[in-house]
């Protein structure tokens, strides 16, 4: 089991869903985590299952939700990046190069650094960065830290334009809750410029948090808002 073969499972279910399947992502890694432990135990019949698949989760989410946007960003005219390719990349093109030089928060005598985020948008005309996304499956996950790099983002003359975004299926019920609101929820209604929910379950939507379906109708309406 690998990341083709869970975007291919995210593929097959579009094919009956269409822009619906969004809504299913939480059941089609449950179905991942069964393929994903048949493989496992075959190679390692007495290892722990659990901690290769919580590893596996977390990571291949951030890439599948870079797949499902990324068509639909780049007909916009954007361009889409994963944030650890910036990261680890020393030989990076002039074009990314420029990008990375955008995305960095001067830490003074302590250097520039980048933030810890998973996708990055920006306009290859001029490597200028729309945005930046966190997508994790709670909100326990990253949610605190997402709002401080939106604040060191604030900082400076040269990132202060750039949105921050969180994208979850919101596996730990923090947004689909309404029930005295939970500080995750507190802090994507204040720090961030905007949450989306890949869920079946009812959600209180906001300004500010939304099913994932708005997405990228909102991304369209800020790029022709710069």
């Amino acid at each position: 089991m690998d990341f083709d073969d869970l975007k291919d499972m995210y593929n097959a279910r579009q094919l009956v869903d269409g822009v619906e399947t969004y809504r299913t992502v939480s059941q089609l890694l449950q179905d991942a985590k069964e393929r994903h432990k048949q493989d496992f135990l075959r190679e390692k019949p007495d290892g722990d299952h659990e901690q290769s698949w919580r590893a596996f989760k977390g990571k291949n989410f951030e890439r599948l939700i870079q797949h499902i946007i990324t068509e639909s960003i780049e007909a916009l005219g954007m361009k889409v990046i994963n944030g650890n390719k910036l990261e680890r990349s020393r030989n990076l093109s002039l074009e990314l190069g420029r990008v990375k030089r955008n995305l960095a928060i001067d830490y003074g005598a302590f250097g520039l650094h980048l933030p810890d985020v998973d996708i990055v948008v920006y306009n290859p005309k001029d490597s200028q960065i729309i945005a930046v996304i966190s997508s994790k499956v709670t909100l326990r996950e990253r949610i605190a830290q997402t709002g401080y790099w939106k604040l060191k983002l604030l900082e400076s003359k040269t990132t202060e334009h750039i949105k921050v975004y969180f994208i979850t299926p919101d596996e730990d019920g923090t947004l689909t809750d309404t029930y005295l609101p939970k500080k995750g929820r507190a802090i994507v209604e204040i720090d961030l410029d905007g949450t989306y929910v890949l869920t079946e379950a009812d959600l209180d939507e906001s300004a500010k948090v939304k099913l994932f379906e708005h997405f990228i109708e909102d991304f369209k309406h800020l790029i022709e808002g710069n």
